[in-house]
This record gives structure tokens, sequence and C-alpha cells, in this order.
């Protein structure tokens, strides 16, 4: 038998030993995956930098400089799902927000469960006025709006899929317009078309580079009864709560995992569905960058990035510090 023989011999020997699935995932395609990843992210080198990066930009957090409020004009209120693994990251976004926008705002914090004192306190020493929700008000709720004997399928997810909770627990039981962010996004410049709707809201949002919702066009179409709106991220989206119809967000989340599978894109998809109800429309895209390049990354022009996949690595080595010293510190 020749070498070749003998390989496929041991291969299928060493898959039938560790169970065929497992073998190919942990030997073949984690691997793989990785390789794809660095590949993407610069090479070994530049995922050393953009660690630093990370850890640079988290250690300097704790110093960043207070901020002065801004007197209020009008009740401008901006939504974060936040813990201790991404608090620098929403203050790093509110700040750059902040510092572009002519009246004061206000982040609403929601606890993801892991949100302590000591991070609270470093916030607040930075952003005095920022509220928090903590995850036993989301708790009680989420009992009241949504028990669990009505919505069994979004309570269950919600546990093992903590995307959701940017949907059940930042919009449960309001009835306002909810502007929603993510804590991985940075502001350069004035953005106008976000600053013009806190004066006139309506529901809006910012394009993906492609559809991306985890679930087939064809049941995507039969769940909204309808067209579905194009590229929608949720990095950035703002909706009418007061016309959010958890009854269908029920039957919506039931129906994808039924007929299709769970998926890691299933908040995006659900969030689609609610904004084609809503008929909400997009920002333009030149200003709201999704996963911006690298020369985007080190000199940008558009006036958001929301930094995803391979762009982590523009945040961590260079994003952060652009944004943060781009204008001044009065908010």
């Amino acid at each position: 038998m020749n070498k070749l023989g003998r390989f496929r011999v041991a291969f299928r020997a060493a898959a039938r030993r560790a169970g065929a699935g497992k073998f190919l995932l942990y030997g073949y395609h984690r691997p793989i995956g990785l390789i794809r990843n660095s590949i993407a992210e610069g090479g070994p080198i530049e995922q050393v930098r953009t660690e630093l990066g990370r850890r640079r930009m988290e250690q300097a957090a704790w110093h960043w400089q207070e901020l002065e409020p801004r007197p209020d004009r009008f009740a401008a209120r901006v939504n974060y799902l936040s813990g201790e693994k991404f608090w620098y990251q929403t203050l790093a976004c509110f700040i750059s927000l902040q510092q572009h926008c002519p009246f004061r705002l206000t982040p609403v914090i929601h606890d993801d469960g892991t949100l302590g004192p000591t991070i609270r306190q470093a916030i607040t020493r930075v952003v005095a006025w920022t509220e928090f929700i903590d995850i036993a008000t989301i708790n009680s709720r989420l009992d009241r709006e949504l028990p669990e004997t009505r919505f069994p399928s979004l309570r269950a997810r919600r546990r093992v899929y903590p995307h959701l909770r940017k949907l059940t627990d930042i919009h449960v039981g309001q009835s306002d317009w909810g502007l929603v962010l993510d804590s991985d996004m940075l502001f350069f410049k004035r953005p106008q078309a976000l600053l013009d709707w806190f004066c006139n809201p309506r529901p809006i949002y910012m394009q993906d580079i492609a559809d991306a919702y985890g679930y087939s066009p064809a049941l995507m179409r039969e769940l909204a009864d309808g067209p579905v709106l194009s590229k929608v991220n949720v990095g950035l989206y703002a909706l009418d709560r007061s016309r959010i119809d958890w009854d269908d967000m029920e039957t919506w989340c039931r129906t994808q995992l039924e007929r299709e599978k769970p998926s890691y894109l299933q908040e995006q998809g659900l969030t689609a569905l609610l904004l084609s109800r809503q008929v909400a429309s997009a920002l333009p895209v030149e200003d709201y960058r999704l996963m911006p390049d690298a020369r985007e990354g080190k000199a940008p022009k558009a006036a958001l990035h929301h930094y995803v996949a391979a762009s982590k690595r523009s945040y961590f080595q260079h994003g952060w510090k652009i944004a943060l010293s781009c204008a001044p510190r009065t908010a």
C-alpha cells in the first residue's frame, strides 16, 4: 500500500474513533477557519498588534477625560446592551458620538448580566448622566411582558443566544422611539442623518454589505408577508417600539427554529422583519460604513465605522485613538 493509501486508512480510522463529525470539526474545519481568519486579519503579527491595541484601549478607558454636560435641549437617548467584556467599547462609541452632537445625549446601558459596580463607576466617571437598566429590572419586565408560558421560544432562545437580548431586553415594555447602537462602532465627524433623526424620529437602519439574516429568503418573505428590507445591519437602527407585536415575534422566532435551524444571525433577521413592517429607510452607506477597509480605517472619511470581522484590526490599532482625539471633549 502506498503512502496515500495508508493516509486514507489512518484518516478513516481516526474519524471512526472520534466520530466523523467531531473529527472533521476539530481536525479540519476549525484549523482551516483559524487560518482563514488569520489571513483576513493580516497574519499572525497583525493579530498580535490588534490584540495589543485592544488591551491598550481597555486600559486607557479607565483614564479617559470626564465629559462636561451640555445644557439639555430635549430628551435624546441612545440604547446599548453591554457588560464587562464590552463596556470600554460602549463608552468609546458614546464619547465619539457625543463629541459631534450639539446637544446632550443620554446613554442608556442595558446590563447583559455582567455589569458590576466597578465598571459602572468607570463609565459614570466619564459620563456622569449615564442611565443603567440592571438585570433585575430587565428580568422583571420580561416576566411581566413576555411570560414563558406565552412566549416560550423567545425566552428559551434568549437564554442560549445572547444577541437576542438586543431585541428583548432593550425594547420589551417600552412604547417610545428606540435608537440602538452596537458598542463596536466609532464616530469621526458630524453624523448629520442621525442628528436629524433626533429631531424627527422615524424607522432607520444602517446598511450591511449583503443580506445576512440567517434564514432563506423564501422563509423571510413568508414571515414578513411581503418583501423584506435589503441589507439591514443592526449596528445602528431605530424603530417605533409601540408597534412591536411580540406575539408575531414569538411566531417568527419559533418558525425559524422549527423550519430551518438556529442561526448566529437570527437577531438581525428578526430585526429586519420588524423594520420591514415599519418601512424603515436606510442611512447613506458612504457615511455609515460597515467593515471599513484598511485605507478607510487609517484615514476615516465616513461619519461612522462599524467594526466587524477583519475590520477589528483597524478598530483596535487605529480607530479608537483617532475618534477620541478628533474633537473637543465638552459634551
